[in-house]
């Protein structure tokens, strides 16, 4: 169902969208250093891109790296030649790609609910945790999900409609997908449509649209050129290292010890949802309700498929499960209408600030609770760092989100949006400088010493890729020798024999081994 919107009304809703996405994506967007591993992984594979000139293959330290295709690098290549080497290029395409992210969610729900329930769904997505942090980080995750949910949306109106100009975007965006993250593109898309199409006895449809010869050679267009062209640099391994190791081992095993139980995405969601949680759970209290719709259907077999399929995986990370979220932020704002209770909904924002502005106390007593110096390094500079001013900070926010459920002339939508907008205030001005100072700043301080200095580096014992982009050098990771400059933590000092301090700084340090 297609409703008659004005324009002027469509325009207003844009321009306060395009103010949350500034709130959210943008603000502070350069100002923390990469956090480690992946936006250092991702951005020195973009630096030594751009020095080699080889806009094929991706190399990280030296050695070729096959864990992601080439798109989120070459966008990220544009950006550095664009604004130059810093936190900001690295991360603009990913805020960007959040952006078109957000737009595709108003643009479609407005067709389908109209303008108010289409901007609630898409200032959902905006100003919750993990979107707020994955919009802004230096990896492919945000652009993935960007052009799932356009690949998802389009075969929507194909299904629907029986638009050909819809079943061949489809394609084109899985094909930019799979350049992207891979195989996932693919797999989510024709998962999801076999579900649905088995449940509304359309399943001719789905072989029909999986079938297409212009789709099929559409995707085939985009996609195929560079997994030809990189096979034929690095033969079979590439194929060893992209499709076994980092697709099919990622799903049959636990890889780099990221494990997890058949629960492990349920804390993910409560905390990756936040400040909107509550409405979660509205969902789930009126599935039966929900599910009665086609359209809301279709959301949640998609949810429910991504799910599923990564809490059965045998690798689990928290973003994998943003690959269903666009359905269940567009379910949320549906859902809004039945909570019983909206005012209760700030009940979970509130724990969390809650539980950060006791960060200090839960420092204090997980220090008796380890010997590890580094742990202890770092436990002690976080309750430096977090000191008066930070209970301040959280205590006005919570006083501001209490505040704004007795403004008499806000909505609950608009209510909802603003604790979101205060949240992500908090999140950006406040809690990301100072995770990037207590965990990152050492870091980058002690590259950047070491590119004044020309000191050539030993990594040992720990594993920082941004201190490549710092440098602008590669480090051999092993067992330092007698002479050698080394990074390390004060962990390892007892085990040197008296080794020159360079540099130390909350737990990390640059030492000279003795001659």
């Amino acid at each position: 169902m297609q409703l008659n919107i004005p324009k002027s009304e469509t325009t207003r809703f844009l321009a306060a969208l395009g103010l949350l996405v500034a709130v959210s994506f943008f603000a502070g967007l350069g100002s923390a250093p990469l956090f480690d591993v992946d936006e250092g992984a991702f951005s020195e594979a973009t630096r030594e891109m751009m020095v080699s000139k080889n806009y094929l293959t991706t190399w990280l330290n030296g050695a070729p790296r096959f864990d992601k295709p080439i798109l989120i690098y070459w966008l990220q290549l544009i950006s550095v030649k664009m604004f130059g080497l810093n936190e900001f290029a690295f991360r603009l395409p990913s805020a960007l790609a959040g952006t078109a992210w957000a737009a595709s969610i108003f643009v479609v729900m407005r067709k389908l609910s109209g303008n108010r329930q289409a901007f609630l769904a898409a200032a959902l997505m905006i100003l919750s945790l993990q979107i707020n942090v994955i919009a802004k980080a230096a990896i492919a995750d945000a652009l993935l999900n960007c052009l799932l949910a356009i690949t998802m949306f389009a075969l929507y109106r194909h299904f629907e409609t029986g638009s050909k100009r819809a079943l061949y975007l489809a394609f084109a965006m899985a094909g930019l997908g799979m350049l992207t993250k891979g195989p996932i593109a693919i797999i989510i898309p024709v998962a999801v449509f076999f579900i649905v199409s088995l449940v509304e006895g359309e399943l001719k449809k789905w072989l029909r649209a999986c079938l297409s010869p212009v789709g099929i050679i559409i995707f085939l267009a985009v996609a195929l050129p560079w997994y030809v062209l990189e096979y034929r640099e690095q033969g079979m391994a590439f194929i060893e290292g992209f499709f076994f190791k980092h697709n099919i081992s990622r799903f049959n095993t636990s890889f780099e010890g990221h494990s997890g139980s058949l629960f492990y995405y349920f804390p993910v969601l409560i905390v990756g949802l936040m400040p909107f949680t509550g409405l979660l759970f509205t969902v789930l209290f009126n599935l039966k309700k929900l599910f009665a719709n086609r359209e809301n259907r279709f959301l949640l077999i998609w949810f429910g498929f991504v799910f599923i399929f990564f809490s059965l995986s045998g690798t689990k990370l928290p973003h994998y499960v943003i690959y269903g979220y666009t359905p269940l932020f567009m379910l949320m704002a549906r859902a809004l209408p039945m909570s019983r209770h909206p005012r209760m909904l700030v009940l979970w924002p509130m724990i969390l600030l809650a539980l950060l502005a006791l960060l200090p106390v839960i420092a204090r007593t997980a220090m008796s609770y380890t010997t590890d110096t580094y742990l202890l390094a770092v436990i002690a500079s976080g309750i430096e760092l977090t000191g008066l001013s930070h209970i301040i900070v959280i205590s006005a926010a919570l006083i501001g989100i209490v505040a704004i459920q007795f403004l008499p002339r806000f909505s609950a939508e608009n209510k909802l949006v603003a604790v979101g907008v205060i949240f992500a205030l908090i999140i950006n001005i406040h809690l990301m400088p100072i995770a990037g100072k207590l965990l990152q700043e050492p870091v980058k301080e002690a590259a950047l010493l070491a590119k004044r200095e020309g000191y050539k580096i030993v990594m040992w014992k720990v594993y920082y890729p941004s201190f490549f982009v710092y440098s602008e050098s590669f480090a051999e990771r092993r067992d330092p020798l007698p002479g050698e400059v080394v990074l390390t933590t004060v962990k390892q000092l007892g085990t040197l024999d008296s080794p020159a301090m360079l540099y130390s700084k909350r737990g990390i340090v640059l030492v000279k081994t003795k001659q």
